[in-house]
Order: structure tokens, then C-alpha cells, then sequence
């Protein structure tokens, strides 16, 4: 195995360990960086021998050191999440590449782990904070200028076109139906992808995002319908009908934007 790949396999569950952090932290504004990890029930302050990925939380049994209370399965689970896009990257690496440029495996795992903590906050709060898809934006130009230096341009229009459809689409339905469509996090993420892919891919992001939100939302509906079925008085607005429910576009947007970088398809920088 190629020792850069490794070097990321071994990084990923630390990376999955600070990604945690930002999905708890960064939608209530509290501090990433500066700030200590400490217990959430009696407030001890974790030393480093608590904060090693997976290997803490198994020799704890899931339990705080200090105080025994159950810690929950959020920062193991996301731990193992990084480890797995990490995986997929070094498996996508070698099916395209004999060997994989090294740029390559480390935009590749950068991407997978911000669109995780991106697509875990827009599930929990439905917002697409500026912090990630900003910096997602300017990095998927430096890794276009890093990998493919002659294609920058297409993959800068690519980033304008997919912000400016966005928004179209968004200003269009809001004035059609008088409520918000899309948000301009969307905007931002498609920009994003047209950094990281190209022009000639962004067709496949937004039709494959489309497809997975469209079953993500029938899986949706099929179970909360058949949650309150079992329920003995079902929830209803005031028309009768079952409450809408909001299913975020983040999500898919971001799995597809990865999977095409990692994919190749339409061509671009990747």
C-alpha cells in the first residue's frame, strides 16, 4: 500500500474525531478550535488518553472516565464514517489510477469529510453554514490548479453557473409559490461542486442529488405515514392532512458531488 494512503487511512478516524466537534459546535456558535473537550454530563475536562478516536470510547465501554455516565454512539459513529470515505477514496484511487496522485487522496478525503459534516448539519438544522462551503468553494479551486492547472477557468465558471442556477431556480419558485425552495447553502454547495468537477459534471451532481433526495423523501413519508398509523390519534394539520415534512438537498447534493470527483465522470480536474 502506498504510504501517503496510509498516512490518510490513519488520519481519517482523527479527522472523523474534530468533524464531530464541528457538526456539535458550529450550528449553536460555539468555539471549534480554542475551546476544550469536556464531558457533557459532570464537566471534566478530557485529557488526550479520552480523546483517541475509537480506542477511547472501547476502552471506556462508551462511558465517561470520570463520572461513568454512557457518552452515546454520535463521535464513534462519525470516527468510523471518516475511516470509511477514506477507504472508498483508496478504493476509487486504484480502480482509475495505477497510482493515485497523492493530491488526489488528500482532496479526495478532504471533500468526503467536509460534505460528512456538512450533510450531518443540514439534516440536523436544515442550513448549509457559510464556514464549510466557502473554504469547500476556494478548495476545490486549489486542488482543479494543483491537479489539472490548465482546466481553472472551466471549473471557475463551473463554480459561477452553479451558484447562478441555483438561485435562479430558488428566486423562480419563491415568487411561483411564495415560500422558500431552495436556500442559498444549496447555491453555495452546487458552486462548490462546479469548483471541485467541472462543467460537464455538474448535469450529473444535480440529477443524481435530485434522484437520492426524491427517494430519501418517499423513505421519509413511508415511515413517519406508518409511525402514525400506529399511533392512537395521528397528527394532522388543520386541513386534514399529514404535516409536510422538509427533507434537506444538502445531503445528496454532496454525496453525488463526491461520488462524481471520485467517479471522474464528465471529465474535469479529478
Amino acid at each position: 500500500m502506498d504510504g501517503m494512503l496510509l498516512i490518510a487511512l490513519l488520519a481519517a478516524p482523527f479527522a472523523g474525531s474534530f468533524l464531530g466537534v464541528l457538526i456539535r459546535r458550529l450550528p449553536v456558535g460555539q468555539p471549534v478550535v480554542l475551546s476544550r473537550s469536556a464531558c457533557e454530563h459532570c464537566g471534566s475536562r478530557l485529557m488526550a488518553r479520552d480523546l483517541v478516536p475509537l480506542l477511547s470510547y472501547a476502552g471506556t465501554r462508551g462511558r465517561c472516565r470520570y463520572c461513568r455516565a454512557a457518552i452515546g454512539r454520535f463521535h464513534p459513529l462519525v470516527e468510523l464514517l471518516a475511516l470509511g470515505a477514506a477507504v472508498i477514496v483508496a478504493c476509487a484511487g486504484y480502480m482509475r489510477f495505477s497510482t493515485p496522485d497523492p493530491v488526489w487522496i488528500w482532496s479526495g478525503c478532504a471533500l468526503g469529510w467536509t460534505l460528512l459534516a456538512l450533510g450531518w448539519i443540514d439534516l440536523k438544522t436544515q442550513r448549509l453554514p457559510d464556514a464549510l462551503t466557502l473554504p469547500l468553494l476556494l478548495g476545490g479551486l486549489l486542488s482543479c490548479r494543483l491537479l489539472s492547472p490548465a482546466v481553472v477557468p472551466e471549473h471557475t465558471v463551473a463554480a459561477a453557473a452553479g451558484y447562478g442556477g441555483f438561485r435562479l431556480i430558488a428566486l423562480t419558485y419563491r415568487r411561483l409559490r411564495g415560500y422558500e425552495g431552495l436556500g442559498m447553502g444549496d447555491a453555495k454547495l452546487l458552486a462548490a461542486a462546479g469548483a471541485w468537477t467541472g462543467l460537464g459534471s455538474l448535469p450529473f451532481v444535480v440529477t443524481g442529488a435530485a434522484i437520492v433526495t426524491l427517494v430519501a423523501t418517499g423513505v421519509a413519508y413511508t415511515s413517519l405515514s406508518l409511525r402514525r398509523q400506529m399511533e392512537v390519534a395521528p397528527a394532522h394539520s388543520e386541513r386534514g392532512h399529514v404535516t409536510a415534512i422538509r427533507i434537506p438537498f444538502g445531503p445528496g447534493l454532496g454525496l453525488m458531488m463526491w461520488l462524481v470527483f471520485l467517479s471522474g465522470v464528465g471529465g474535469g480536474a479529478s
